[in-house]
């Protein structure tokens, strides 16, 4: 892949939202059925996969004050804008959250786990009166495959969809020619990258000075618990990267940057490098560079651990891309880097992915922690043996070791997951 078909990938896969991309993706789809009708809604059937349901299910959506699904849905259907993809709930009124809560009272909502799907996979049928209403998302959260007006077919591309989790082009590239890429390629290519990270700063702080979730990032900078980590460069990077995961899953109003599909995974790959940057005194030009790197490290290890799957994408796949984007910063060179990833992958890799909530935030400092540690070891020549693990002597191997971990050695953990959160 030349450099074009890297600045596309990052283009494609560093994309805003506003709330968490699971029932903000069940919103988009409600608000495309919208679209399609003219009359009174009756009922909103929902078919979701177990994955977006294990993520939708407990985190807060932007400016409601409530979580779940049923409002996601409810709220995407009555003042949602579906040209926004993604950021479709921006444009939200106070009278439209009062009608959503109307129709969730009124039992209007259903959901239903769909089987032998995708695992990112949301079906609505919209009914009205007069009509019914059908929109499918599959693979990733904005990839509309079908649309359905009274069973004639506007939109079918689920046999075409081209991010088939076995073809896809991020599995294609590797950690040697993502570094050669962001080490090489113009830094006016990738200076978009840096208005995402300005985005998720903003957040960071937010969450710094609100009261979010736990506040796990605001706590950890509160001066009476200080004597245990001390004012340290490394307590600040964790406290800021989860501050802005607070604000997000408490159901902040604002926009985040996010990177394969999550916005806890776009906070954990661009804030640390965001911060550490700002603290050595580097160019716009050394952060771009170093959030190229973040990102598509991240996207390469989302494409075989699983868009949506038992492991955390954030605590996990983000936090290795942080960690290549901390050694790369502190001077560390393309070794390093791979002695960083393996590192990661002997430390973090059993985190699990039990939804989306304000938890989140405890694995992402983690995550950071960890990202730091292992980029200090890297910076000193230093990685697991061969015989360690899951690792392996070549980056690559071991990355793959990582995937078959969360896809075949997991199979079952989200069923697990879920029953244990449905039976609460």
């Amino acid at each position: 892949m030349d450099k074009n078909g890297y600045i596309k990938l990052l283009r494609e896969e560093v994309v805003p939202a506003l709330g968490c991309t699971e029932p903000i993706a069940i919103a988009y789809a409600t608000s495309k059925c919208k679209d399609l009708l003219d009359d009174t809604i009756e009922s909103i059937e929902l078919f979701l996969s177990a994955n977006i349901i294990k993520n939708a299910l407990g985190v807060g959506i932007p400016g409601t004050g409530m979580i779940g699904i049923d409002i996601a849905a409810a709220l995407g259907y009555i003042g949602g804008d579906s040209k926004l993809e993604l950021q479709v709930l921006n444009k939200i009124t106070k009278e439209d959250l009062e009608k959503a809560k109307a129709m969730v009272n009124e039992g209007i909502v259903k959901t239903t786990i769909k089987e032998n799907c995708d695992k990112l996979y949301i079906e609505v049928h919209c009914k009205s009166k007069k009509h019914l209403a059908k929109v499918i998302i599959s693979g990733n959260h904005s990839n509309i495959v079908k649309i359905e007006l009274d069973n004639n077919i506007i939109l079918d591309n689920e046999t075409k969809n081209g991010k088939n989790e076995e073809k896809n082009i991020e599995r294609k590239i590797t950690i040697d020619k993502i570094y050669d890429f962001i080490t090489t390629v113009d830094f006016h290519s990738i200076k978009f990258l840096l208005e995402g990270a300005a985005m998720n700063k903003i957040v960071s702080e937010e969450g710094l000075k609100g009261d979010y979730g736990l506040n796990v990032g605001k706590k950890l900078l509160n001066p009476k618990t200080l004597v245990l980590g001390g004012e340290t460069l490394q307590n600040k990077i964790v406290a800021s990267t989860a501050a802005a995961s607070d604000a997000r899953m408490s159901g902040c109003t604002m926009s985040i940057m996010t990177t394969a599909g999550s916005g806890n995974q776009g906070i954990t790959a661009t804030v640390p490098s965001v911060i550490l940057s700002e603290e050595l005194g580097k160019s716009d030009e050394d952060l771009a560079r170093a959030l190229a790197l973040s990102n598509l490290v991240t996207i390469h290890v989302k494409s075989f651990i699983g868009r949506l799957s038992p492991l955390c994408g954030a605590g996990i796949a983000a936090s290795i891309g942080s960690c290549t984007a901390i050694t790369y910063l502190l001077g560390g060179e393309l070794k390093n880097i791979n002695y960083a990833i393996k590192n990661m992958i002997g430390d973090i890799s059993g985190i699990i992915c039990d939804g989306a909530k304000t938890t989140c935030a405890l694995k992402i400092a983690t995550g950071i922690n960890a990202a730091i540690q292992c980029a200090t070891l890297a910076l000193n020549d230093i990685e697991p043996r061969e015989s360690d693990g899951i690792v392996h002597k070549d980056v690559e191997e071991t990355i793959k070791n990582l995937g078959t971990l969360g896809i075949r050695g997991m199979e079952s953990t989200d069923k697990v997951i879920l029953n244990m959160m449905l039976e609460k």
